[in-house]
């Protein structure tokens, strides 16, 4: 009785664990369908995306863009007078900004929403004094206390981290996780970037744009692995058309990494034999792994499958009152798909009648130089299930607004189903690429067929035709291609 007494036990309908956007998402969703929710997080609302992610990563890249444009303004008959300079600490600074901006939004969305927000580490218990079941979460407070959350349904969304490889353990200083990169007081002279994937390409335009020597070393035969073939052999030829240099095919021998005041050396293994590189800097950029550790999963019949919480089509675990959303379930590591699971999760877990996820429906964005997007099915992965598809590419190179803008770089590429006439995916590099794929993801989202979306008349000049113009190209329609 006296261990009952001295703690501090609340019911809510809903709790959330992580205050991430996945979770705050599910939070906003449980409260407007009349719910009571808390949400506990031991660090700041908003998570990766707004604090080490998607955010402060943008924020650079677009001082990033705009340093490169300057470079070139004689083009455009913008003549700046004086030595053009770049201030890393200003960008710094102004990405602060913007992020404490956002952090204050959605503490305000919080307020907005009656949402109690609990500060502290949360781990779930299972059957106790408290609740029959498991699904309970005992959060040790900031001043040390412990106070009991006792939900009807539990959501999931702890996120992730950086992956770390053996023997490359980051110490913040040489060797650096993409958190580590986004606190950097000064540019290095020269980076070697492992890891070709989205990070690590994203990493590679900003420090490039802003004047370091990249290098990028990538295990797998391309970079962007996940994208279409002919988008990763798109981007590394300009890549390398701009000074990246792009190293594929290499693995890195782990054990000759070697760190000190001058600098970090490794060697590489490529198809014509070992290299030795070396820099002032490296940055692993290798992938996330979910947190599903020290949240108290022991003590659920929450399966954990290859790393993360497995769930099913409406982001449930094998606790049918758990959920899991975000990158913690394995699934697509994008802020807007964790808040699109937290929202089908949030309404099943109401009664809601409602469609499943569908990943093939998530847009994916990449924010080099140019910008990737795409949706739906590559080209490879729809002959890998057998599809009987056609394709058509459409360039940037003559449309008028590309032009204008001084971007005519990239295509859209679009991948149908022959038989059908089924749009199975969508594919951009280009200018502004992530804004374009919204249109093609509203496409897959109605089942619309490239005829259709051809056919809808897209404004001229903008750079939405080149999206027009590769629907009509499937058939051979286009009409400027």
């Amino acid at each position: 009785m006296a261990e009952e007494e001295r703690h501090v036990s609340k019911t809510y309908d809903l709790v959330v664990l992580g205050g991430g956007i996945g979770g705050y998402t599910a939070a906003i969703r449980a409260s407007q369908l009349g719910k009571s929710v808390a949400i506990v997080e031991r660090d700041k609302l908003g998570g990766t995306c707004l604090h080490r992610g998607c955010i402060p990563s943008k924020a650079l890249l677009r001082s990033a863009e705009v340093y490169a444009t300057m470079k070139r303004a004689d083009e455009f008959g913008v003549m700046a007078s004086g030595e053009l300079a770049f201030d890393f600490a200003k960008a710094q600074s102004r990405k602060a900004a913007i992020v404490e901006q956002l952090h204050k939004g959605v503490q305000f969305l919080m307020k907005k929403h009656k949402i109690d927000v609990v500060r502290g580490s949360g781990r779930i218990i299972g059957p106790s004094i408290f609740s029959p079941r498991s699904g309970a979460v005992a959060v040790e407070l900031e001043d040390g206390e412990t106070e009991t959350l006792v939900p009807n349904q539990l959501v999931i969304a702890t996120g992730s981290r950086p992956r770390v490889i053996p023997g490359l353990e980051p110490d913040g200083r040489r060797i650096l996780t993409s958190d580590d990169a986004l606190e950097l007081e000064r540019l290095p002279a020269s980076m070697i970037i492992v890891g070709g994937g989205v990070i690590g390409v994203e990493w590679a335009t900003m420090l490039h744009e802003f004047g370091v020597a990249v290098t990028i070393v990538e295990a797998a035969p391309r970079l962007v692995p996940g994208e279409d073939d002919d988008v990763s052999r798109e981007l590394e030829r300009l890549f390398r058309k701009r000074g990246i240099r792009v190293m594929t095919g290499a693995k890195l021998d782990v054990e000759t990494v070697a760190a000190d005041e001058t600098g970090v050396r490794m060697a590489v293994d490529t198809a014509g034999g070992r290299e030795e590189l070396a820099a002032e800097t490296m940055l692993v950029s290798v992938g996330r792994v979910a947190n599903v550790d020290g949240i108290g999963l022991e003590n659920t019949d929450v399966r954990v499958e290859n790393g993360a919480v497995k769930v099913n089509g409406f982001l449930q675990t094998t606790e049918p009152h758990i959920y899991a959303v975000g990158d913690v379930n394995g699934g697509l590591q994008l802020a807007h798909a964790a808040a699109h699971e937290a929202i089908v999760a949030v309404e099943h877990a109401c009664g809601l009648q409602r469609t499943p996820f569908e990943a093939q429906l998530v847009p994916r964005c990449v924010y080099t130089r140019p910008e990737i997007a795409s949706v739906g099915f590559t080209e490879r992965q729809a002959t890998e299930r057998g599809l009987n598809i056609k394709t058509s590419k459409f360039s940037f190179k003559p449309l008028g607004k590309a032009l204008v803008s001084g971007d005519n770089d990239g295509f859209v590429k679009v991948v149908a189903d022959a038989e059908s006439g089924d749009l199975l995916g969508v594919h951009i590099i280009g200018p502004h690429a992530t804004d374009l794929i919204a249109e093609a993801a509203l496409a897959k989202l109605l089942d619309a067929t490239p005829w259709e979306v051809g056919n809808a008349i897209h404004p001229h000049p903008t750079l939405s035709e080149a999206l027009g113009e590769a629907m009509m190209a499937i058939d051979g329609l286009s009409i400027n291609g």
